[in-house]
């Protein structure tokens, strides 16, 4: 599907996936792979769909605010 223009009933199904798994934990490079579709096509169609994107690092950075770090 990489490189064709997505529109209508196509481009909601596809955003509709995306946005499910990308919920479910997997990452914007996971689903770009998957899908052969580049990052920003991915990144682009979860920012349109209004889904919350992680923040940098995923569920391994260890610096988030309220948890001691270690030096």
């Amino acid at each position: 599907m990489a490189g064709k223009r997505l529109i209508g009933a196509a481009r909601e199904k596809v955003t509709t996936q995306l946005a499910t798994d990308y919920e479910n934990g997997a990452s914007i490079r996971t689903l770009a792979t998957l899908t052969g579709h580049s990052y920003g096509f991915i990144h682009r169609v979860l920012v349109d769909a209004g889904v919350t994107l992680r923040s940098r690092g995923g569920p391994n950075n260890r610096s988030r605010p309220g948890q001691p770090t270690t030096l």
